[in-house]
């Protein structure tokens, strides 16, 4: 039995409670700070394009304390009309972050270009290759200024709407660079119309831009389509592929997308396609960004 001192109970009991305060102190500082994943926006000058052009990373929790580590990487793709920010302007970094918390995606960078509203294409007119921009430039600068792991297994690409779009042409163009490909609502139209008139045209120009032409050319839209290049090439050996869109999709992009699936399921080319119930919205993309981020994750051989 602990024999209390001559000072009494009082003085027994304050030096009890300093001895566990500087216990307390001390296990504190000898535990690891927890790490946190942080996001960075900067630029990326552009000889190609003739202009810098902004970006938006996320960065994984252990980037920062693990300077040894390599990480894969997902290429992220925005909408028409938005740009670099939005993941950050839509609370899908609150998202991401959520899923790194709970374990259920591994840790990867995920990295979203500002594309104004190229989709992705080099434009028909010439004045604006952002595809020359992406593949030749961009990848490999953000590959060399942060630490990624710079091979086909590590790399993924996808996006939502116009980025949807584009992603699965640079996944289909391009697939000895990326492992995976995922889209939300990707803008798929099999066919625009064989003879828009020019009013028409003008109309589709004012909402798609003029990267298709102005007016807008059909024939142009159908060479760039991701119907043309699985047609038309080879069928892509290993690339895994995930993409979804909701049944009310206010531009019609679920019939394009039911097309597109059957196309590949025609071709034999493996494939995880859903529709939802949901409109053509944020509210619907944040529903169903953990399964396309998991499937990356999974795509790369990750464990969370």
């Amino acid at each position: 039995m602990n024999k209390v001192p001559a000072g009494g109970l009082s003085e027994f009991l304050g030096r009890a409670c300093m001895m566990a305060l500087v216990l307390a102190a001390s296990l504190l500082l000898a535990a690891p700070s927890h790490a946190a994943a942080r996001a960075e926006c900067s630029i990326v000058p552009s000889k190609i394009l003739g202009r810098s052009v902004p970006y938006c990373i996320l960065l994984p929790p252990s980037y920062d304390s693990d300077k040894s580590r390599r990480y894969p990487v997902l290429y992220f793709l925005h909408g028409l009309h938005e740009n670099a920010e939005i993941l950050l302007d839509s609370g899908g970094w609150d998202l991401i972050q959520d899923l790194w918390n709970q374990h259920r995606i591994g840790e990867y960078l995920i990295v979203t270009p500002s594309a104004d509203d190229s989709f992705y294409i080099n434009s028909l007119d010439g004045r604006d290759d952002y595809q020359s921009f992406f593949i030749r430039e961009f990848i490999p600068y953000i590959e060399h200024r942060y630490r990624v792991r710079a091979e086909r297994s590590q790399r993924g690409i996808g996006g939502v709407s116009m980025g949807g779009y584009g992603a699965l042409r640079f996944a289909f163009l391009y697939p000895r660079l990326f492992a995976a490909v995922t889209a939300h609502s990707p803008a798929l139209i099999e066919e625009p119309g064989a003879h828009l008139t020019v009013p028409v045209a003008a109309e589709i120009t004012q909402f798609v831009g003029t990267a298709f032409g102005s007016p807008f050319d059909a024939a142009y839209w159908r060479r760039e389509s991701p119907f043309t290049i699985v047609k038309a090439r080879p069928r892509p050996v290993g690339l895994k592929i995930y993409f979804d869109c909701g049944l009310q999709d206010s531009y019609g992009f679920n019939r394009g997308a039911e097309q597109f699936h059957q196309l590949l399921d025609s071709r034999g080319i493996p494939n995880e396609f859903h529709l939802y119930p949901g409109s053509h919205d944020w509210a619907y993309f944040a529903r169903h960004m953990p399964a396309s981020l998991e499937f990356q994750s999974s795509a790369f051989g990750l464990r969370p």
